[in-house]
């Protein structure tokens, strides 16, 4: 009982304290001033007027706010949606920027050699582990051959040792049963490139009154009839010489990255390559 007497209490002096304001605002056009009495009350309801607008006021900014946040989380999802999308895309353009560059560069390379060629492109490598080897995607029925060398726009790859309808094997030269007949193209100087250890080569039967040096280039000597005169294999690393040895121990850096192989270009025959179209017409 006593709190709802206490609440009617507070009920009269608020409902006193609204009509003495609204007397005093119903009156405040009349009089230029205020009377004592006047001033005594306002100098009370003034601070809970303040109080009462600021705390209105904070809510208001509290609620715009919220919906501001509200709109600007939104806001900030939606762009980020666009800003993967557009990363994604530009990602798949300077990819296909990588690709046309490097097909770019194998088309001229084709052009170089008179030779007919078949590009493929590296699907995988040897699963077994036991070799230095690539899988590209061409085979049989695209008129490809044991033997035939693989080259790209860099150099010497390898060549193909083992062949199905629609794929293909190439050893690659950095195989230890790999070998090329080569010479450097500075001194004329005639070798064997084998597959060394660490994706390296050895120049092999290099006799020791050659004139080689290091960073000579090594290229293709055309001979046994598989590469093409002048090809490049790699570039020389290291040069020295055993006691009591006829040959001299070269390294060689290849001129192709084979970790990075994507397209290669396969060296046809002619005559291969003629009853391949045959048969395709």
């Amino acid at each position: 009982m006593k709190d709802v007497r206490g609440l009617h209490k507070i009920w009269i002096w608020v409902l006193l304290v609204c009509f003495v304001l609204f007397m005093l605002l119903s009156s405040s056009s009349q009089r230029p001033s205020w009377n004592p009495a006047e001033q005594v009350i306002i100098e009370i309801t003034a601070p809970l007027q303040k109080i009462l607008k600021q705390t209105v006021s904070t809510a208001e900014d509290l609620w715009l706010y919220y919906f501001y946040l509200v709109n600007l989380r939104q806001e900030n999802r939606q762009l980020k949606r666009k800003i993967d999308g557009l990363q994604a895309e530009n990602s798949r353009y300077r990819e296909l920027l990588t690709t046309h560059e490097r097909l770019k560069e194998l088309l001229q390379f084709k052009e170089a050699i008179d030779r007919p060629v078949l590009a493929a492109q590296v699907i995988g490598r040897d699963p077994t582990g036991w070799f230095k080897s690539i899988i590209i995607d061409k085979g049989k029925h695209a008129g490809l051959r044991p033997n035939m060398p693989v080259v790209n726009a860099d150099g010497v790859v390898g060549r193909i040792v083992s062949i199905s309808p629609n794929y293909s094997k190439v050893l690659l030269i950095i195989d230890q049963n790999s070998g090329v007949d080569c010479l450097t193209q500075r001194s004329r100087d005639r070798g064997i490139a084998k597959g060394a250890p660490n994706d390296t080569c050895k120049l092999d039967y290099v006799v020791k009154s050659s004139d080689v040096a290091v960073e000579d280039l090594v290229v293709t000597s055309g001979l046994g009839g598989g590469f093409p005169k002048g090809l490049p294999v790699g570039y020389i690393s290291e040069v020295s010489e055993t006691s009591g040895g006829l040959f001299k121990d070269i390294v060689l850096r290849p001129a192709v990255d084979f970790s990075k192989l994507e397209e290669v270009l396969v060296i046809l025959k002619e005559n291969t390559w003629s009853n391949h179209q045959e048969k395709k017409n």
